[in-house]
């Protein structure tokens, strides 16, 4: 079974408090989050890594606080998220060469990494069975992330302790709604020990 992890918005902005649209708690998850990727580089899993990538007057900073400027030390991944091996998908139509890549960075200017129409020929390309989704924030990026890959028609699992939520009654609905779509649950540990 070939899988490949979706890991969502760990960027630098939204994980530690000095971050300009902090996730509370978010830092906590570093230690998940870098055994996960760890896990997929010694095993050969590809890790997709959607970042936002905003210009400076992007419109969603109407509906949210400025963050994740590209080029802002805040845009990028913290170090330990980062796979050596390396291609970056811009939200710009092409044909972009992922070969070799242990990470394929997919960059949107939205919540909903979809919005890259690069991504459906990257999934084809990738040929999933598979598909285990973390990161922030549950009740945003992640939901649309979640809710993408489960019309692909492919097995879609959440780590549950690889995400973080800004409101926990909205992240306990987007977990019962993928849940009810047939999303399944899981843990890092038992991502890992697979």
């Amino acid at each position: 079974m070939k899988t490949v992890f979706f890991d969502i918005d760990t960027q630098i902005d939204f994980l530690f408090p000095a971050g300009a649209l902090y996730v509370p708690g978010a830092e906590r998850l570093m230690p998940a989050l870098a055994a996960l990727n760890r896990y997929a580089a010694e095993h050969s899993i590809p890790v997709v890594s959607d970042v936002d990538a905003h210009a400076e007057d992007d419109p969603e900073f109407e509906d949210w606080p400025t963050h994740c400027v590209a080029g802002t030390l805040g845009q990028r991944k913290p170090a330990e998220l980062l796979l050596e091996r390396r291609a970056v998908i811009p939200s710009v139509p092409g044909d972009y060469p992922i070969e070799g890549a242990q990470q394929i960075i997919v960059e949107k200017q939205t919540l909903d990494v979809f919005t890259n129409p690069n991504l459906p020929a990257l999934l084809e390309k990738l040929d999933a069975d598979r598909y285990v989704v973390y990161g922030v924030v549950t009740e945003y990026c992640v939901r649309y992330a979640i809710t993408g890959l489960l019309k692909t028609g492919k097995p879609v699992e959440l780590a549950t302790d690889a995400i973080r939520e800004i409101d926990p009654a909205a992240a306990q609905r987007t977990l019962s709604q993928f849940v009810a779509a047939g999303g399944r649950l899981t843990t890092v540990a038992e991502v890992t020990l697979r």
